[in-house]
């Protein structure tokens, strides 16, 4: 174990990919430590990505992708502004209400940055707001699709854990709403001080609403469906992601038309490169997992964290504080292959709900897509906001004390993220 550690820890400071870091510890330790064949390097890596639920990513990563160009994300933007617009820091509100209904959708938080930076930013721009905290802003409602449903990275939690996919997703959606409603809460105290760039420009108009609402209900229908259909136990998650592909692709060649089949090519074209890259993580981490397993360590992980203390409370509070400096510095879905198999054992020794523990995983991987210095989200904000980094970092503490709110509050109180999933799931 201390050698497949220290091997990945060097491998990733010396900056080479993480992919090869994973492999090439695993493969070190394998060689060094155990009398296993190289040969169950790939068995692991095989048995890492055959699952039938992992099969669910490329089809949700493909359908954000053509949310993007089919004119959905655009249209949910409108939605957003009828519906929040006329309140001070109404832009900064639209894009955290645009992040939550893209996060039902896609599942990916750097693509519904993208999307909703492209929009948003120009217009913040031309009004005067702040633009370094917009752009940490619309970080965190892009980061927003790693809690709400159907967020890739629950179907990894859920897949390591062993736990109801459905039950992950409705267990987000309370943690999810109320970080939206903390960062509107938090952007709209923060406009009523900056002055006439914050104020409102455009008086509410319940005519305007309906006309976004109407033009926006196709789009709105797939997570209805989506969830519907996955919590109801009329199809699987996987099923859920090829019908919310199939569905965003008929939406925006038939009803938006801004989409051509010529278009279609290059989009799935992209979203086998996005999909390959999670995946081919996914398979190397198994053979890290599998030498974590063998060696016995979430045991001995287990005895010293007990011998430190008997408390859930000082646990969880040691777990919060680990993964909120991991995601720093490390990629979601690596984290969760990486330290899941070894935490969960121990949470559940002090009396933890699996599907709770989950939650407190993705939410803390959540806030790392806006802490640099990898905050992958804060970087491409940052990109199209044209400003770099260090200036936006300035601003990411008014959404990250709204995420770390609610962290807390989900960490102390279970009934928030397990009160839905008791109430809906067989």
């Amino acid at each position: 174990m201390i050698w497949a550690a220290g091997g990945f820890i060097l491998l990733l400071i010396s900056g080479i990919p993480i992919v090869l870091a994973l492999g090439i510890a695993a493969l070190l330790a394998i060689e060094l430590t155990t009398t296993a064949p190289v040969s169950i390097v790939a068995q692991r890596i095989y048995g890492g990505l055959n699952s039938f639920s992992l099969m669910a990513i490329p089809f949700f990563v493909a359908s954000g992708l053509l949310m993007e160009a089919g004119g959905i994300a655009r249209r949910f933007v409108a939605l957003a502004s009828a519906l929040v617009g006329w309140i001070t820091g109404s832009l900064y509100l639209v894009s955290i209400v645009t992040g939550a209904g893209l996060a039902a959708i896609s599942g990916s938080g750097s693509a519904d940055t993208a999307a909703i930076s492209s929009v948003m930013i120009p217009e913040m721009k031309k009004r005067r707001y702040d633009i370094d905290l917009a752009a940490a802003v619309i970080a965190a409602s892009g980061s927003l699709a790693s809690v709400i449903p159907p967020s890739i990275v629950m179907i990894v939690i859920a897949i390591t854990a062993s736990q109801s996919i459905g039950g992950m997703f409705l267990g987000g959606i309370v943690p999810g709403v109320l970080i939206m409603a903390g960062l509107m809460a938090g952007c709209w105290m923060f406009a009523r001080s900056q002055g006439e760039a914050g104020r409102d420009r455009e008086a509410f108009s319940l005519g305007k609403l309906g006309r976004a609402f109407l033009d926006a209900l196709p789009g709105m229908a797939i997570p209805v469906v989506i969830i519907g259909g996955i919590t109801g136990g009329i199809f699987t998650a996987t099923e859920a992601a090829c019908i919310a592909l199939f569905a965003t692709l008929a939406i925006s060649l038939l009803v938006y038309r801004e989409l051509t089949l010529s278009d279609v090519p290059a989009i799935l074209l992209r979203a086998v490169s996005l999909s390959a890259t999670v995946l081919i993580i996914i398979a190397t981490a198994s053979v890290f997992t599998w030498i974590i397993a063998s060696t016995g360590f979430p045991a001995i992980l287990k005895e010293w964290l007990t011998g430190i203390t008997g408390s859930a409370v000082v646990f969880l509070l040691i777990v919060n504080l680990l993964l909120l400096v991991v995601g720093m510095f490390m990629e979601s879905i690596s984290a969760i292959l990486i330290l899941l198999p070894i935490l969960l054992p121990v949470a559940q020794s002090f009396g933890i709900d699996p599907m709770q523990f989950g939650i407190i995983v993705a939410l803390n991987l959540s806030i790392g897509l806006i802490t640099p210095p990898y905050g992958i989200c804060l970087y491409v904000a940052s990109a199209v906001a044209g400003r770099r980094i260090e200036q936006v970092s300035r601003r990411v503490w008014l959404p990250f004390l709204c995420m770390l709110a609610v962290l807390m509050l989900v960490t102390f109180v279970p009934a928030v993220s397990l009160w839905l999933p008791s109430l809906m799931m067989p």
